[in-house]
Order: structure tokens, then C-alpha cells, then sequence
């Protein structure tokens, strides 16, 4: 088996963890990711936790990978066992980068906590893959050409853009969620992704409904039960003492 290309947990060319802001090693551990080159594609192998604090990490590793295909990047998300908006953003901002190099993102495997995200922010087509394509087979035409395709192309661009605009509310909602009831932005995303599910609630329409309650709007009764309900499977199913010393940005 091949060695990894790249490690987060050392960095590109670097002896170390990186520092954090104030000149600290980052306590938790980062996201360990590989990148092995099959044929005019690049595959990325994603393990651990993708979150706020790894979304840095995570991008560098990505933009690296993109810039060594020649026709797509293969993403397998499978060991992936926490996933957020952070982390999608940086997922659709590679999609769009590779849009405009002609090069396709594709998520070849992921895990639950993944296929979740997707489902819940409606982007897992963007990031589907309808026509494999093996390392011994021509090379990738890239994009379609001619008016049809330039079309497809701008509305993919919209539809990912308009995804990427979900996440400063979905944000919002898991600050207000971290400061009522005192949890970790790790157990708020869990309360939103549970309470999402539990009322059949698109996770961004949710996060809106949080956000607007502070602003004086009430949230839908079943939505206050649902939230409160998620608060209380969350905290039973966490470690003592977790939510208090573990909050992310």
C-alpha cells in the first residue's frame, strides 16, 4: 500500500503540529488524509473528525489534491466520524474550484455522519459521480462544451454557492444552541441534526427558525419540543463535564 501523500497531523514539509493563534499546538487531533494518484485522478482518503478547527487542515490538503488531478478528485469519506458545515464548506468551495478548472469533485465512499450532512443540505448530487471513471480509460472530457453545457455548468455554480450561503444561519442557530444550554458546538450540531430529522425540518429552514426566536418569532411548537428533547438525548448520550471544556469557534 502506498504511503500517504499528505498528513494533517504533520502538515506539507512541515516536522510538527501546527501552531494555533496564540503560538500553542492544537491539543485535539486534526484529520489524518492521504492522496494517492489513479491515473488522471486523485484519491483522498479522510479519517477522524471534520469540524470548525480542521476545516484549515482539511482545505489545504484538498487544494492540494486538486491541483495534482488532471481529471477529478475521488473523496473517501468513509472513516470520517464527525462531519459540520465547516467542513461541507470547504467540500463545496473545492467543487466550484473545480468546476472552473474542469475537473469534477466526486465522494466515492462516505460514512453516515457524512451522507447525513449531505442528505439534510440537499448537496449530495453535487458531489455524485454518474460516470466512474477507471485510471486505464481515456482521459476525463471535462466539463460539457456549447450553450447546454455552459447552462448546466452556471447552474451547478448557483446551486453551490446558494449551499455555501446556508452555513452563516445554520452557524448562528449552534452559537444560540451553545449559549442556552451550555454545549459544545460539537453536541449543538447534534441537537440541530437530530431535531432536523426528528420533524422532517431542512437543516438551514431549522437553523432560521432558532435565529429568528431570538429576534422575537417563536419557533413552531413542535420544533421547541423537538430542540429541547435533542438537547436532553444529546447530553445524556456525552461524557460528563465534555460540553464545558471542549467549545469550538
Amino acid at each position: 500500500m502506498a504511503e500517504p501523500a499528505y498528513d494533517t497531523e504533520r502538515g506539507a514539509g512541515e516536522g510538527g503540529p501546527r501552531a494555533g493563534a496564540s503560538g500553542t499546538p492544537h491539543i485535539r487531533p486534526v484529520p489524518w488524509v492521504s492522496l494517492h494518484a489513479r491515473g488522471d485522478r486523485v484519491a483522498v482518503e479522510i479519517r477522524g473528525e471534520l469540524d470548525l478547527d480542521a476545516a484549515e487542515q482539511l482545505g489545504h490538503a484538498l487544494r492540494a489534491a486538486l491541483a495534482a488531478a488532471a481529471g477529478a478528485v475521488e473523496l473517501d469519506l468513509g472513516a470520517v466520524v464527525f462531519c459540520d458545515c465547516a467542513a461541507l464548506n470547504v467540500l463545496l468551495e473545492l467543487r466550484e474550484r473545480g468546476l472552473r478548472q474542469g475537473k469534477k469533485v466526486v465522494v466515492r465512499s462516505a460514512a453516515p455522519a457524512v451522507e447525513r450532512l449531505l442528505e439534510l443540505t440537499g448537496t449530495a448530487q453535487l458531489f455524485a459521480d454518474a460516470d466512474p471513471h477507471p485510471a486505464d480509460a481515456a482521459p476525463d472530457p471535462g466539463p460539457p462544451q456549447g450553450p447546454d453545457g455552459e447552462q448546466d455548468l452556471r447552474a451547478e455554480v448557483v446551486q453551490l454557492r446558494r449551499a455555501m450561503r446556508t452555513r452563516p444561519v445554520i452557524d448562528l442557530a449552534r452559537g444560540i444552541l451553545m449559549a442556552s444550554f451550555g454545549l459544545s458546538a460539537q453536541d449543538a450540531w447534534r441537537v440541530l441534526v437530530d431535531a432536523s430529522q426528528r420533524t422532517n425540518t431542512k437543516l438551514h429552514h431549522l437553523a432560521r427558525d432558532l435565529v429568528d426566536a431570538v429576534e422575537g418569532d417563536p419557533p413552531p411548537e413542535a420544533v421547541r419540543e423537538q430542540v429541547a428533547a435533542a438537547v436532553a438525548r444529546v447530553r445524556s448520550a456525552s461524557p460528563a463535564g465534555e460540553g464545558a471544556d471542549r467549545v469550538d469557534g
